[in-house]
């Protein structure tokens, strides 16, 4: 069997690509990093998901990204906004995605593995900068010429399945494959118990995703 590293952060949409490529025939290793994020809900939700959808292996790595701080995600003096506001929101995390790619790129080095899975989508999002189908093109033109594997032959590929996608079609596609909504945790903010604040960028994608899909919204909400 073809052999994959899926990041996984116990979010809908790389809960989703989990199950896309278990269906594609993929065996898959899942990666969640621990990077000093405002909870850690979203990670016991990760082991859910791997869990749930079939991953052979699921791995957490610890990083402190809180010691560059630059984020409402990574720095507790920076409040999680509770409006869209424009450009790009201070839920950004500065090369949060290169950092975990690469964290995933040693994975796949050394599990032999000839894919990376990410759940980056540029549609329905907040604008991040590193969710773009160009950064994705050119990480795996970087991966493929920073690796021994790839040197010798055996290129790295960068999947990004869901890249194109609306919210409420990566939700119709999810409950295709089996996937329960209801394990994973999406919002900045939750709290212990793994509750949506139901107002950051991603609970309001979220919540939108659910309604124009038709989808009856699983998340628990606070309050």
């Amino acid at each position: 069997m073809k052999s994959a590293v899926v990041l996984l952060s116990g979010g809908l949409d790389s809960a989703t690509v989990l199950a896309i490529a278990r269906h594609d025939g993929w065996e898959c290793r899942a990666l969640s990093v621990d990077y000093g994020q405002r909870h850690r809900a979203e990670l016991d939700a990760a082991a859910r998901v791997a869990a749930s959808l079939g991953a052979a292996e699921h791995r957490v790595v610890p990083i402190d990204l809180t010691v560059f701080g630059g984020s409402a995600l990574t720095d507790r003096a920076i409040d999680v906004p509770s409006e869209a506001s424009p450009g790009i929101p201070v839920t950004y995390v500065p090369a949060r995605n290169t950092i975990f790619l690469a964290l995933a790129l040693a994975y796949a080095e050394v599990t032999a593995s000839d894919a990376i899975f990410i759940g980056v989508n540029a549609v329905d999002y907040s604008g991040y900068p590193d969710c773009r189908p160009q950064f994705l093109a050119a990480f795996a033109a970087l991966a493929n010429l920073a690796t021994k594997r790839a040197v010798e032959g055996a290129s790295i590929a960068i999947a990004a399945p869901i890249v194109d996608m609306t919210k409420a079609d990566i939700v119709r596609r999810g409950i295709a494959l089996g996937v329960d909504y209801s394990l994973t945790v999406s919002c900045y903010n939750a709290d212990r118990a793994g509750r949506a604040c139901g107002r950051c960028d991603a609970c309001r994608f979220r919540r939108q995703g659910f309604a124009e899909a038709g989808i009856a919204d699983p998340t628990r909400y606070q309050g």
